[in-house]
């Protein structure tokens, strides 16, 4: 069994975690006990993935909850899922972060570093065969980014030859709580694109705009956009909950999704979304899942997929369906997508297929590598640059121990990320390597028999 520990920083975090917490456990069969549902007809699934037994037949997930203000973990505790958690694991600070990334990071979040890692640590021992860690924080206030970010370095410093995956909520203007997101969001961004081995970017601003636009809710709040988020999460993780998937643990996912090592920021989608009031107006089958998951409408960070070029696709479908259907109706749709794809990587589209759906409703999420993400590192650089200019709010952070030289460098990080989004989006196969290397190609079974012979 490859284990995986999942970590939960901050407020957002920690809301989105117990919305995927509540699927998850309906998904396996699970009262909010953490014991396993007598009545419920699961077909055998990796439930040690993201659950350890205790004693009593009693599933405890794999999980630590971290918060620099005691708030959102009292709420956890007092919730549905409060006796699921392993007290020890629920770890809040007194003063809270104050949407301060240098408090997360460099003072507040530091002091209770050593008990996080503790936990970590007690976690990791109980697994057989640790494949990774599930990070799920926000990039825009205080404790996600900054602490998130240090426990993500600490972490690929003490577990360098694992895999850690992140959840990233990043800031959007429309959806604005804090004045100080930019410099928060540039200074998280930076440290992510050497912490994080995959990063699954998701946009309040995008996810705000599916629920009024396509589910038609008037007043979304914010359990109406985790509860997408932890769709999203559920789909993403299918492959490593159920056996015989094509993406059957976190190092194959980055193997077949990211090509550069940097470049390793994902978007995802969720099919099928509609209006409850819609749903005896819907046909789930595949080719309309499949014509959902291209929707940009359905994307779930606020970057149009036109605007740039796949680099890698993953597709994931869940419910009875067949699995030439399935390949039939990608193979469609990449063909009819076709000059959104780069022509230098052979078979950068792949699908699974997964026969448990959620619900008994087949559903399907998409997660692409694009260039298009390019447009939400420039968009917070932007903000980033017109406060940095002015030297606005920075004594906040001057005075948390940081130094300006931290900001320049954070920002000069993530232009040269954007520069090379924007490089190998403009990339294409050079013709006579193209041609030297067909050529090369069909000379060679002839040149395999000449070996041979010489051998004999």
């Amino acid at each position: 069994m490859r284990e995986i520990v999942s970590i939960q920083c901050g407020q957002a975090g920690n809301q989105v975690s117990s919305a995927f917490w509540e699927s998850i456990i309906q998904e396996h069969g699970l009262d909010q006990d953490g014991h396993l549902d007598p009545n419920h007809e699961s077909p055998k699934d990796r439930i040690d993935v993201f659950f350890s037994e205790a004693s009593n037949r009693k599933y405890v997930p794999r999980s630590v909850a971290v918060d620099l203000e005691p708030a959102t973990l009292d709420s956890i505790r007092s919730g549905p899922l409060g006796n699921m958690f392993r007290p020890d694991n629920l770890i809040s600070g007194e003063s809270g972060a104050g949407n301060n990334w240098a408090k997360g990071y460099y003072t507040e979040g530091a002091e209770l570093m050593d008990q996080v890692l503790d936990a970590v640590r007690r976690e990791v021992e109980q697994a057989d065969s640790l494949q990774g860690f599930q990070v799920t924080h926000s990039l825009g206030g205080g404790t996600g980014s900054g602490m998130g970010t240090l426990l993500l370095s600490r972490i690929k410093e003490e577990y360098s030859d694992r895999m850690v995956s992140t959840y990233s909520i990043l800031p959007s203007p429309k959806v604005s709580e804090t004045v100080t997101e930019p410099y928060n969001a540039v200074l998280a961004m930076h440290q992510l694109v050497d912490c994080s081995d995959a990063t699954y970017c998701l946009d309040n601003e995008a996810l705000f705009n599916i629920c009024t636009k396509t589910l038609r809710i008037q007043h979304p709040g914010h359990h109406d956009l985790n509860r997408l988020i932890a769709m999203v999460m559920t789909g993403v993780t299918t492959g490593l909950r159920y056996p015989g998937q094509l993406n059957g643990d976190l190092r194959k996912l980055a193997v077949n999704l990211v090509p550069f090592t940097r470049l390793h920021f994902f978007t995802t989608a969720y099919a099928p979304l509609f209006a409850a009031n819609q749903r005896a107006f819907h046909n789930l089958s595949v080719p309309e899942l499949t014509q959902q998951l291209f929707n940009p409408a359905n994307v779930m960070a606020a970057c149009n997929p036109a605007n740039g070029r796949y680099l890698t696709i993953s597709t994931i479908y869940r419910g009875k369906v067949g699995t030439k259907e399935v390949e039939d109706c990608n193979q469609m749709a990449y063909q009819r997508n076709r000059g959104l794809f780069v022509d230098w990587i052979p078979n950068n589209f792949q699908t699974s297929v997964c026969n448990v759906a959620p619900k008994g409703e087949t559903s399907a999420t998409f997660i692409a590598n694009t260039t298009a993400v390019h447009e939400l590192f420039t968009r917070s650089l932007n903000q980033f640059d017109i406060m940095f200019r002015r030297k606005a709010f920075l004594h906040w952070y001057t005075g948390e121990g940081m130094d300006e030289s931290e900001f320049t460098e954070a920002q000069s990080n993530l232009e040269d990320l954007v520069a090379e989004y924007l490089q190998y989006q403009n990339a294409t196969i050079d013709e006579d390597y193209e041609e030297d290397y067909n050529a090369g190609y069909e000379d060679e079974p002839a040149y395999a028999e000449s070996v041979e012979v010489e051998a004999f």
